[in-house]
């Protein structure tokens, strides 16, 4: 089952989860799992966000979750280097891909296309990496979101230290195609 939306009802969550609903109910109403009531009604609503919380919290395989297309967000003030890793990635891939070359367009970017996997050039002249993947990391809806860091100018010792920052994985500039999708695929693998 798809993904596709932003909440859902504890039926789509019973499915996913591979238990009866009155199950996800219980859940919802003992407060492990996080939602809403739908106003006037006893229908509840759990955002996906909590879900996968939910599920990573009490070892429920992942299996049931299949995301849909990845969504790849690039961030890099080279329009040149983005433009490439945004066409190599459509045409090569499956993925849906969106470029932002500034920390505030990626913020603005993160928010309305909410990518699974970030691409990210720590060196963008307007944020330093730490409060890029603070500020990602912060976010409710961003949870899941799996970041990368780029860069051709950090050492080996350096680009370990991104990971203490919050960053999940490192591609070294300049690197092959394979290398980056397999990165992408690697850390979109939500088993692992």
């Amino acid at each position: 089952m798809p993904i596709e939306k932003d909440v859902l009802t504890t039926g789509e969550v019973a499915k996913i989860c591979n238990v009866a609903p009155r199950t996800v109910s219980k859940w919802f109403d003992s407060g492990q799992l996080k939602g809403y009531r739908i106003p006037g009604s006893k229908d509840r609503r759990i955002p996906v966000p909590e879900l996968y919380r939910f599920m990573k919290a009490h070892h429920i395989p992942m299996e049931g979750i299949s995301t849909g297309t990845t969504r790849v967000l690039i961030v890099d003030t080279d329009q040149e280097v983005s433009d490439v890793l945004n066409t190599v990635l459509t045409e090569q891939t499956n993925y849906d891909t969106q470029v932002a070359n500034t920390a505030f367009s990626a913020g603005l970017a993160c928010e309305r296309f909410r990518p699974h996997v970030v691409l990210i050039d720590v060196h963008v002249s307007d944020a330093e990496p730490r409060e890029l993947a603070s500020m990602i990391r912060s976010s409710e809806s961003m949870q899941m979101t799996k970041l990368i860091a780029m860069s051709g100018k950090l050492t080996d010792g350096q680009a370990q230290g991104l990971r203490a920052a919050g960053f999940d994985s490192f591609l070294k500039k300049p690197f092959q195609v394979r290398a980056m999708i397999e990165a992408i695929e690697h850390a979109t693998n939500l088993a692992a």
